[in-house]
């Protein structure tokens, strides 16, 4: 009978028919939608990776410019021919419009000159005592217009060169002028007449300082100028200065801009440094070892650094540093090659750290000082030259062999190396080398420091306070959600964790600003009680619990037992803020910040790491616990009871068969959280004092990428090296997230393959 039935059941099967024009219809529509549904995929995911590379090569094409090298440009030579009756250059200058020259000749004559035809604008002859001529130029600091002239009879005289700028009938018209601050009359410099081989002048404030040498005897003149209130008239009063003399010939002198040190280079190379407030020497230092001489030196700008060529075609700069008992010292920072003849000229540019120099062989090299690069080296020249940069250094004027040659300079990044960005710098005025971030200064004479070393470490700090907090509290909790607790709980607690997630980082940040920053200061001793409490107190109501009668520990509902935990929890945390102003008066001598700022010598500033680890924690916790959370939920319930069933216990489960399983979610769980608090921009900006130090101590602050790209951006110069220099951290940043996603992935696909066979 039965063998009956199932004959006839297959006969109806075989009369159904699976290929009526409905059913094919269907399939038709089915594969469509799977069609497409698979390139919408596709293309979305194409899409997103596109839009990822766009945006990096967007970053890069703005980076890039910063690394290239100078270029220049040379423009058709001139030959005027009031050139050839000039005598010989004493110097050459240009202003900022790039029109006008100046052209100073030992006959003692000043000629301005076009600069783009070559053609005599103006001669202005200095009013010099009958019979006597210059032997000597001394300038002031880059970027001022005040020189002083030595005199062969032992007298100097003051000068300024300006341009002033008119439009009359709506043309710009540049009137260029020589004046003298000081007054038209000589200064006595050397009482007995001698002539004045080199000079050195300097102006701050009021005061001017004049040096010279004679014979290898050094003079030094103060002069302060002083107003009267009442009649407005002005009084010079003059003070000689006594000096130690010298035993060798001087080569060149050197004032500092506050006037404290003047450098006398004498000998073959050495200089003398002496203590103009104290009238004293403060040492000899030797600026060259082996063979060679020192040729020219010449100041950066703002005065500090000393740039000195010597004649193998090396250039050194030196500053003032210093030391560890307290003494100044001449320390030579870092060096620079040429070629390998003399260095005859050194140019500092009037804006930045940048400087030219020019060999006895016409060769001539663009440098930075801060980055410590090269940015070029041409031959300008067939042989000995004098040349000149304007201010804004786009301009280079060269005269050699009776002409003028005119280059175009286009430098406009020359202050980014690798050296200056990721490294040790040793900066004007600091003790030592070390990573600073200082974009914008007060002063014009700003040394540049972008070390992007403590914005990179302090977004590395950060982060890891951050995970230090939430890793172990999101893994636990998730663990605890999908293996112990109950579905009912689950699924009242994890929507909340998970809600976590949509509270604005804003928030975060002022909250942890305003309120949680001044609460950790004032109560230091009772956080640190809470953080170390909490799990002694959470251990301890665990064993009271398994040692309650089992009736009582039946009546709670099986994966409901953390509920109980919840007030344990709370009268710890009452207990430990209670009890911090009596044990800071009990440990700490009622000043716990005193005593690790001055004891312990561990700084401590209000917005610090621990405010952030706390913060940035509790918004990386809700990120970390869902997808742990799902991992650890998502693994068969087949293997949990099939070791149970085995005789292994729920922990043993746990950690043996579960962990494993779920470690590839958990693993990516903990990158995506990491990623989160590396790219955390308002509550780093928010909670911390910004301050770009490399220092791990949790009680100090940092500044990291995104923070910094957040402040700044606004503020900077589109194109400027400061602006390139932010979408430059903004790059570290995005390949920083990239390289650690796809580590994360390659680790994640390794543990999958391993324990894909439980």
């Amino acid at each position: 009978m039965n063998d009956i039935e199932t004959m006839s059941a297959n006969s109806d099967l075989q009369r159904l028919d699976f290929n009526t024009p409905a059913l094919q219809r269907k399939r038709r529509i089915r594969a469509l939608k799977d069609n497409l549904a698979r390139w919408y995929v596709s293309i979305g995911g194409l899409a997103v990776l596109g839009a990822i590379c766009l945006i990096f090569f967007y970053l890069a094409q703005v980076v890039t410019p910063m690394f290239q090298g100078a270029e220049m440009e040379a423009r058709d030579a001139q030959q005027p021919a009031w050139l050839a009756e000039a005598g010989e250059p004493l110097l050459l200058a240009m202003e900022e419009q790039n029109q006008v020259a100046l052209r100073l000749g030992d006959d003692g004559v000043v000629r301005f000159f076009s600069v783009p035809r070559g053609e005599l604008i103006r001669t202005v002859d200095l009013p010099l005592p009958t019979g006597t001529r210059v032997v000597s130029v001394g300038q002031d600091t880059p970027g001022n217009r005040r020189m002083v002239l030595g005199l062969d009879n032992g007298q100097v005289l003051v000068a300024e060169h300006n341009y002033k700028l008119t439009y009359p009938e709506g043309k710009k018209t540049i009137t260029p002028q020589v004046d003298f601050p000081f007054g038209e009359a000589p200064l006595n410099l050397d009482p007995e007449g001698r002539p004045i081989e080199h000079a050195a002048i300097s102006l701050n404030g009021k005061t001017l300082m004049v040096a010279g040498a004679t014979d290898g005897v050094l003079h030094a003149l103060r002069i302060a100028a002083t107003e009267n209130m009442l009649t407005g008239e002005t009084t010079l009063e003059e003070e000689r200065l006594q000096l130690p003399q010298l035993s060798e010939p001087i080569k060149a002198l050197r004032i500092d801009p506050r006037q404290t040190w003047l450098f006398a280079v004498s000998g073959r190379a050495s200089v003398d440094v002496f203590d103009l407030r104290r009238k004293q020497l403060n040492g000899r230092y030797k600026l060259l070892e082996g063979k060679g001489e020192i040729t020219t030196v010449a100041p950066l700008l703002g005065g500090i650094s000393l740039m000195v060529g010597n004649s193998t075609g090396g250039i050194g700069q030196w500053f003032m540093v210093r030391g560890a008992e307290g003494q100044s010292e001449l320390k030579r920072v870092r060096s620079f090659q040429l070629g390998e003849q003399p260095i005859v000229q050194i140019i500092p540019e009037e804006r930045r750290k940048g400087f030219l120099a020019l060999d006895s062989a016409g060769e001539l090299g663009i440098f930075h000082s801060t980055a410590h690069r090269t940015l070029l080296t041409e031959q300008v020249a067939k042989g000995a030259a004098m040349a000149a940069l304007s201010p804004r250094a786009t301009r280079l004027l060269v005269e050699s062999d009776g002409q003028l040659q005119r280059f175009v300079i286009d430098n406009p990044h020359p202050e980014i190396s690798w050296s200056a960005l990721w490294g040790k710098v040793w900066y004007e005025s600091y003790p030592e080398p070390d990573y600073i971030w200082q974009s914008t200064s007060a002063t014009g004479d700003f040394e540049p420091k972008l070390s992007l070393s403590p914005l990179a470490f302090g977004t590395l700090k950060a982060a890891f306070y951050a995970m230090l907090l939430a890793a172990p509290l999101a893994i636990c909790a998730a663990f605890y959600t999908a293996y112990f607790m109950a579905p009912s709980l689950r699924r009242k607690v994890k929507p909340v964790i998970e809600l976590m997630e949509a509270l604005p980082t804003v928030i975060l940040g002022f909250f942890a600003g305003l309120f949680l920053a001044p609460f950790l200061e004032n109560h230091l001793p009772g956080i640190f009680s809470l953080l170390m409490l909490t799990p002694i107190g959470i251990l301890l109501a665990a064993w009271a619990w398994s040692r309650l009668p089992e009736r009582v520990r039946l009546s709670v509902p099986d994966g409901w037992e953390a509920v109980l935990l919840i007030p344990v929890i709370l009268a710890v945390g009452w207990g430990s803020i209670a009890a911090s102003g009596y044990l800071e008066n009990w440990l700490f001598n009622g000043d716990m910040r005193h005593w690790l700022s001055h004891e312990m010598g561990i700084p401590f500033d209000q917005r610090n790491a621990l405010v952030i680890g706390l913060a940035m924690g509790f918004a990386v916790i809700p990120t970390i616990y869902s997808i742990a959370e799902d991992a650890v939920f998502s693994v068969p319930k087949s293997l949990t009871l099939g070791s149970l069933a085995l005789g292994a216990t729920p922990w043993q489960t746990l950690t043996r068969v579960v962990l494993l399983t779920a470690s590839p979610g958990i693993f990516s769980a903990l990158m995506i959280g990491m990623g989160r608090a590396v790219g955390e921009t308002m509550i780093v900006l928010m909670a911390t004092g910004n301050t770009p130090i490399m220092e791990m101590n949790i009680f100090e602050g940092m500044r990291t990428l995104a923070a910094n790209v957040a402040v700044e951006m606004p503020e900077s110069e589109v194109g400027s090296t400061h602006y390139r220099v932010l979408f430059l951290a903004a790059m570290v940043l995005l390949m920083f997230t990239f390289v650690m996603n796809t580590l994360a992935e390659l680790i994640r696909q390794r543990l999958r393959r391993k324990y894909a066979s439980l």
